[in-house]
C-alpha cells in the first residue's frame, strides 16, 4: 500500500498513549519492546540487560530500599538502583536467570507499581498516581471541613450550655466522618508504613501511620467510653486536618516529580510513529518506525521528527535542535548536511538517507544518558539514607519517652504530646533537601545543551579549583579548513586509502580529510581494508589487500623516515613512505576567549594541554588568554599531568573529546566531553556538552555553587524547624494539627526553593 500523509494525518503521541492500555508484565519481554527501555552490555563473556522503569507508589528514601532488596533476592537480578526523588529503577538482570516480567512481579509484590519507562505506559502510571493523589486529598479535605463543623459547637460551648448526650452525639458524627479520611485518604501512609517494617527499614512513615493510628484509636476510646482511661477529649478534627496538610504537600511533591519525569518524556516522543520511506519503484509507503534499515531513503514532512541519523538528499530546510543541543534557534540544512534523530523538520519536507537507527542515533544515546543520571543517587544522598535509620528510631524514642513524662504531669495530655512528636519530626523537608535541588539543577542544565550522567557532578564541581582543556574539537571548531597539500595532485589510490581511514575515525583531522577529499579529485571506488585499529593518541592502521601497512595520523608515526613535513597534521603513509599530507588551519569557537575569561574570573586556574605540536598549542593559548599550555602530550602524559595537579590537593575539571582523551576524562575528578566528540569519551566522562558552548561550563560552575547554597539552606532551614518544634512539641504547646501544618510547609518550602535552580538564568 502506497500512501502520501499529510503532516496533519500524523497520530498525536499524547492522544495514542491516552487511548493505549498499560501492557501486561508478560508484554515486556517482547524482543521489540524489551531493546527500546534495555541496553545490552557485555561483562566478563556473560550478556546483561540494564533496564529502565518507572515506578509508582513511592513516598520515601525508605521505599527505594525496599524495592532493591525485593529485587536483589531475585535470581539473575546484578544491581537494582532506585532514585526515589525521580521514581524511577535502573536494573541490571541476567536473561538467562530471568525476565523483565517476573521482576516487575517482585516489585508488584512489595507494593509498588512498574512500568517499562516508555513514554505511553510511564504516563498512564503517573496520570493513575495523579489521580488516586488528588481523590484522597479532596475527600480529606471536604471530610475535614465537615468534622471541624461538629467540633465547633463543643469549642465554643461554655461551662453547662451543652449536655453530655448532645457532645457525645456530635463526637460520633466526627468519628463516622473520619472512617473514609482513615480508611481510604490516609491508606498510603498505613500501607508504607507495614511495607517498611515487614522489609525490617525504618522509613519516614512509619511515625506519621504511628500518630495516626495513635490518635485515631485513644480519640474513639473517649468517644465509646468518655468515663474511661482516654478521657472525654477527641482530636478527629486535628487528625483530619493533619492528613490533609500531608496530602496536600505530599501531592505538590508528586507535580514536582511528575515534572521531571515529563522533560524526559518528551526526548522519548520526538520519534515519529510511522514514516514515509521511499520504495524502489520511487513511490513512498508508510511504515511503522520498527521497519526502517540503515540505508533506507525517506520522506520527513514538516513538522515531524527525523526518524534517525542521516544525510539529507533533496531539499532545504531548518530543524529544530534545541532538545538535543540547547540551541534555541533553528539550524540551517541543504543536501549533504547532516541530520539528527529526534530533531523537527520545521520549513520544508525532505528526503533523507538513514545512517544510524534506534540506539545506534545521538539521540538514543542522550536520552539513555539522561535516564542513567536521573537513576544515581550521589554520595551526599546514599549517606542521608544511612542516617535516617538512627534518626526515626531516635524519634520513636523520644516520643515514648514524652508519653512517660507527660503521664505522671498530666495522663489526659501524655498521648497528645506524643503524637505531635511523631508528627512534627517526620523527616520529609530533610530527605527532600539535596535529591529535588539535584533533580531542578540537572533538567535546568539539561535544556541549555548540558547532559550529567553522574549527579555528583553538581557537587564536585563546586569544588573544583582547575580547569585543564584539550585544544583540537575543544577550544577550535571540530571542522577545520585545509592550509597545504602535498603532493599538489595525489594518485587517485591514496585518495581512496585516506576515505576509507578517515571514515573509521571521529577525531576532526579525519572529519576536516575527508570534507576536503572531494575538492581535491573525487576518488572512484573503495579501499579493501583488513585489520582496521586505531592507535591511541596516533591515528588509524589497517593492512590492504597485498598486505602492505596504511598508517593514516600523525607525521612521526605514520612515515617515520619522512622528516620533510614536520608542520602536517594529518599523514598517510604506506610501509613507512609518506604518500599524501595535509596541513589544516584550525579556528577558536566563537565564544573560546569568553568561557576562558569567564572561568578565570571565576578564580579557576585554567591549562591547556594537548597532543598537537607545541607552537601551535602555544599560538592557541596565546589567543585565548591561558598562561599554562602544554603540546606534544600523548594520552599517557595528559594522565600524568592530571594526576600531579591531584597530586599538588588539586581539585582538576578535564575538557576533552578524542578517544587520546579518555583515560583523562576518567581519571579527573570532574570530567565533561564535548557532544560531538567520540564514543568512548562521551561514555567516560560524567556530563556531556551537546550544545559546544564552552561558555556553558563557567554557568554550570556557578550553576553547582547556587545548588550547594540551595542544599545548605534546605537543610539549615530543615534544622531549624526541627529544633524549634521539637521543643513545642515535648512542652504540651504544639497540637498535633500544628504539627502537621509544620511537617507539610517544611516540605512545600523546600521544595519550592530548589525550583528556583530550574528556572532558565543566567545562575
Amino acid at each position: 500500500m502506497s500512501a502520501t500523509l499529510s503532516a496533519t494525518a500524523m497520530p498525536s503521541p499524547e492522544g495514542a498513549a491516552a487511548s493505549a492500555p498499560l501492557p501486561p508484565a508478560a508484554a515486556c519481554d517482547d524482543a521489540a519492546q524489551l531493546d527500546r527501555y534495555t541496553e545490552w552490555l557485555d561483562q566478563g563473556g556473560r550478556r546483561l540487560g540494564r533496564s529502565q522503569l518507572q515506578l509508582a507508589g513511592m513516598h520515601c528514601a525508605a521505599c527505594a530500599g525496599i524495592i532493591e532488596r525485593a529485587l536483589m533476592a531475585e535470581a539473575g537480578v546484578q544491581e537494582a538502583r532506585v532514585n526515589s526523588a525521580a521514581e524511577r529503577l535502573q536494573l541490571t538482570w541476567d536473561p538467562a536467570r530471568t525476565q523483565v516480567s517476573r521482576l516487575i512481579s517482585a516489585i508488584e509484590r512489595a507494593g509498588y507499581g512498574a512500568v517499562p519507562d516508555l513514554a505511553a505506559p510511564a504516563r498512564q502510571l503517573r496520570e493513575k498516581e495523579h489521580r488516586q493523589a488528588l481523590w484522597r486529598l479532596f475527600v480529606a479535605s471536604f471530610l475535614m471541613m465537615q468534622v471541624m463543623m461538629l467540633a465547633t459547637p463543643i469549642y465554643v460551648a461554655g461551662p453547662g450550655d451543652m449536655e453530655p448526650d448532645q457532645r457525645n452525639l456530635l463526637q460520633w458524627g466526627e468519628w463516622v466522618l473520619s472512617l473514609p479520611v482513615m480508611l481510604f485518604s490516609a491508606g498510603p501512609f498505613f500501607s508504607a508504613a507495614w511495607r517498611q517494617l515487614r522489609s525490617r527499614s525504618l522509613g519516614m512513615d512509619v511515625p506519621v501511620a504511628l500518630g495516626l493510628l495513635v490518635t485515631f484509636v485513644a480519640s474513639s476510646g473517649a468517644v465509646f467510653d468518655p468515663a474511661g482511661i482516654f478521657g472525654h477529649e477527641v482530636y478527629f478534627d486535628s487528625l483530619t486536618m493533619f492528613i490533609s496538610f500531608l496530602l496536600g504537600g505530599r501531592y505538590l511533591e508528586l507535580r514536582a516529580r511528575h515534572k521531571v519525569a515529563r522533560s524526559l518524556e518528551l526526548a522519548g516522543e520526538r520519534l515519529p510513529e510511522l514514516v514515509q520511506r521511499q520504495q524502489p519503484d520511487g513511490q513512498f509507503l508508510t511504515v511503522g518506525l520498527s521497519e526502517l534499515r540503515v540505508g533506507d531513503r525517506v520522506r520527513v514532512l514538516v513538522g515531524q521528527a527525523f526518524p534517525g541519523d542521516g544525510v539529507l538528499l533533496e531539499g532545504a530546510t531548518a530543524a529544530d535542535e534545541s532538545l538535543l543541543s540547547g540551541e534555541s534557534l533553528p539550524v540551517g540544512k541543504g543536501a549533504g548536511d547532516a541530520l539528527v534523530a529526534g530533531s523537527l523538520n520545521l520549513q520544508a519536507p525532505v528526503l533523507m538517507e538513514l545512517r544510524g537507527l534506534g540506539a545506534d542515533t545521538r539521540y538514543e544515546s542522550i536520552v539513555r544518558l539522561m535516564r542513567s543520571a536521573l537513576t544515581q543517587r550521589p554520595a551526599q544522598l546514599r549517606l542521608a539514607d544511612r542516617a535516617a535509620g538512627p534518626f526515626l528510631w531516635g524519634v520513636l524514642l523520644l516520643a515514648a519517652g514524652a508519653a512517660v513524662v507527660w503521664s505522671w504531669i498530666d495522663p489526659s495530655r501524655a498521648v497528645w504530646v506524643a503524637v505531635s512528636v511523631l508528627i512534627v519530626t517526620c523527616p520529609c523537608a530533610l530527605s527532600l533537601a539535596a535529591p529535588s535541588a539535584w533533580l531542578a539543577a540537572t533538567g535546568q542544565l539539561a535544556r541549555r545543551g548540558v547532559l550529567l550522567s553522574r549527579l555528583d557532578l553538581l557537587e564536585t564541581m563546586a569544588q573544583v579549583d582547575t580547569v585543564v582543556l584539550d585544544k583540537t574539537g575543544t577550544l577550535t571548531e571540530d571542522r577545520m579548513r585545509l592550509g597545504k597539500t602535498w603532493p599538489q595532485a595525489p594518485q587517485a589510490g591514496s585518495l581512496q586509502m585516506m576515505q576509507a581511514l578517515a571514515r573509521q575515525s571521529l577525531h576532526p583531522y579525519a572529519k576536516a580529510a575527508l570534507e576536503v577529499m572531494a575538492s581535491i579529485e573525487p576518488a572512484s571506488g573503495t579501499a579493501d581494508l583488513r585489520e582496521v585499529r586505531e592507535v591511541r593518541g596516533q591515528g588509524m592502521e589497517a593492512l590492504d589487500a597485498q598486505g602492505r601497512r596504511w598508517r593514516l595520523g600523525a607525521a612521526g608515526w605514520a612515515a617515520p623516515a619522512c622528516a620533510a613535513l614536520p608542520s602536517a597534521q594529518l599523514l598517510l603513509g604506506c610501509e613507512g613512505e609518506a604518500r599524501l599530507a595535509l596541513q589544516f588551519e584550525e579556528t577558536l569557537r566563537p565564544d573560546a576567549v569568553e568561557a576562558v575569561q569567564s572561568l578565570q574570573a571565576l578564580g579557576l586556574q585554567v591549562e591547556l594541554l594537548s597532543g598537537d605540536r607545541p607552537e601551535r598549542v602555544a599560538a592557541v593559548a596565546q589567543a585565548v588568554g591561558i598562561e599554562q599550555a602544554s603540546g606534544g602530550a600523548s594520552p599517557e602524559g595528559k594522565l600524568a599531568r592530571v594526576e600531579a595537579l591531584q597530586g599538588q590537593g588539586r581539585k582538576v575539571l578535564m575538557l576533552g573529546d578524542g578517544i587520546n582523551d579518555a583515560p583523562v576524562l576518567a581519571r579527573a575528578d570532574a570530567s565533561v566531553a564535548m557532544g560531538q566528540g567520540a564514543l568512548i569519551a562521551r561514555t567516560q566522562a560524567d556530563a556531556v556538552l551537546l550544545s559546544g558552548r564552552l561558555s556553558e561550563l563557567a554557568r554550570m560552575r556557578a550553576l553547582a555553587l547556587k545548588t550547594r547554597r540551595v542544599i545548605r539552606q534546605n537543610l539549615a532551614w530543615s534544622a531549624l524547624y526541627n529544633a524549634a518544634c521539637i521543643p513545642l512539641a515535648l512542652t504540651g504547646w504544639l497540637p498535633p494539627w500544628a504539627a502537621g501544618i509544620g511537617m507539610a510547609s517544611s516540605s512545600l518550602l523546600v521544595i519550592l526553593n530548589a525550583l528556583r535552580l530550574a528556572r532558565d538564568s543566567k545562575t
